[in-house]
C-alpha cells in the first residue's frame, strides 16, 4: 500500500513539475513565430469585437506545444478552459453534457480530436457552426427531437493525424495551423528558461547538449533536463555539467541526435531484417514488438525530417544517412570495395 501511494505522489509531483514549465503568454511560449504573430492578431480581432475566437485546429507530431497553446489561448482571451479527449468522448451523450456545461465565451479543447466516432462527430457539427445541439427525449414509443442552445465557445482540437480528420470536421475549424520542430537555438533557450523555473544549476555547454538531443522537441527537452539533474543530483553535487550529461543521457540511450533505443531498433529493422526496404509499417513494427501506430506518429516524423527514412509506396526505405549514423555500409559500397 505504501509503495502505490508513493508513486501516486511521484506521479503528481511530474504533473504538477510539467504545469510549472508550461508558459501561460504568449509572450512566454517560444518557437512557432508565424504561428504565435497570426493567433497575436486573431485574439486582439475578436476581442474588438467582443466575440469569441474562431475555432483553432492545432495538428502536428507529439509534444511540440498543441496542449500549452491551447491553454494559452484561453489565458489570452481572459476565458476558462475545458479539456477532454477524443477517445474519452465515446457517445453523442457525453458530447452534449460537456458543451451543456460550458459559459460563454469558454474554450473547449479537445486532445486527439482525430479518435471521435463518426456520431459523434455529427453532433460536432452543429455545435460549431450554429452553437446549438438536437437531442432526443421521450422512451421507445414516443422520442422527439429537442435543439439545446449553447453559449458561444471556441473548440480547440488537436491532433498528430490531420489526415484522419473528416473533411466536414476540417472545414468547419476557422483557423487550421501546423507545428513545426524547433531549431537547436529555440530548444536552449526552452532548457535555459526551464533551469530557471526548476532552479538548477546548469552549465552552458550542458543546455547546447541537451537541446542537440531533444529531437526538436520542447517536450523531450524538459523530459532530459529532469532526468539529467537526476543524475546531477545524486553524482555530480546538483551540477549540471557537460561530463554528467553526457553520462545521464548514455544512460538513457539517447544519441547524438536524440534517437533512443526504438529508433535505432526501427532503423536496424529496416536495414538489417529487411535489406534496407522497402517494407510496409506493419511487418516492420511486428519485426520489432512495437505498435505500427506509436512507430507511425511518435518515431516516424522525426526520422522523415532528419532524412534517415522515406515513406514510398511500396513501404518504409532507409536512406544513406540512416547508414551512415549507424556506421554500417551500403550494400553498393561493399561491393565497390571487393
Amino acid at each position: 500500500m505504501s509503495e502505490r501511494i508513493l508513486s501516486n505522489e511521484m506521479e503528481s509531483s511530474e504533473i504538477l513539475e510539467e504545469m510549472t514549465l508550461r508558459p501561460s503568454t504568449m509572450d512566454e511560449y517560444i518557437g512557432q513565430d508565424d504561428l504565435k504573430s497570426n493567433l497575436n492578431i486573431f485574439i486582439r480581432a475578436a476581442k474588438a469585437r467582443n466575440e469569441t475566437l474562431d475555432h483553432v485546429l492545432l495538428y502536428g507530431p507529439p509534444g511540440l506545444g498543441k496542449t500549452t497553446l491551447a491553454y494559452i489561448l484561453a489565458n489570452e482571451m481572459e476565458t476558462n478552459i475545458r479539456v477532454t479527449t477524443g477517445p474519452s468522448i465515446e457517445r453523442s451523450g457525453d458530447l452534449a453534457a460537456i458543451l451543456s456545461s460550458l459559459e460563454p465565451g469558454d474554450i473547449l479543447f479537445i486532445d486527439e480530436i482525430h479518435r471521435l466516432s463518426k456520431v459523434v462527430e455529427e453532433v460536432l457539427y452543429l455545435a460549431m457552426e450554429d452553437f446549438a445541439i438536437d437531442i432526443v427525449v421521450g422512451n421507445d414509443g414516443s422520442t422527439r427531437a429537442l435543439r439545446l442552445d449553447l453559449p458561444p465557445f471556441t473548440l480547440v482540437g488537436a491532433t498528430t493525424r490531420a489526415g484522419d480528420l473528416s473533411a466536414p470536421l476540417r472545414d468547419r475549424f476557422g483557423i487550421v495551423s501546423k507545428l513545426e520542430y524547433y531549431t537547436n537555438s529555440q530548444l536552449q533557450t526552452i532548457v535555459k528558461r526551464s533551469s530557471r523555473v526548476l532552479r538548477t544549476n546548469i552549465k552552458e555547454d550542458s543546455v547546447k547538449e541537451i537541446g542537440k538531443r531533444s529531437r526538436g522537441t520542447p517536450r523531450i527537452a524538459n523530459r532530459l533536463l529532469r532526468r539529467v539533474r537526476d543524475f546531477a543530483q545524486v553524482l555530480n553535487d546538483n551540477v549540471i555539467d557537460l561530463d554528467i550529461t553526457r553520462q545521464a543521457l548514455s544512460q538513457l540511450k539517447v544519441d547524438e541526435l536524440g534517437l533512443d533505443d526504438v529508433d535505432i531498433r526501427y532503423l536496424l529493422g529496416i536495414i538489417e531484417r529487411f535489406d534496407g526496404g522497402p517494407v510496409g509499417l506493419e511487418a516492420l513494427a511486428s519485426s520489432i514488438s512495437e505498435e505500427a501506430t506509436t512507430l507511425e506518429d511518435v518515431y516516424e516524423p522525426y526520422l522523415l525530417s532528419i532524412g534517415f527514412i522515406n515513406r514510398t509506396q511500396r513501404g518504409r526505405v532507409a536512406t544513406p544517412k540512416a547508414y551512415e549514423h549507424l556506421k554500417i555500409p551500403l550494400l553498393q559500397d561493399l561491393f565497390s570495395n571487393e
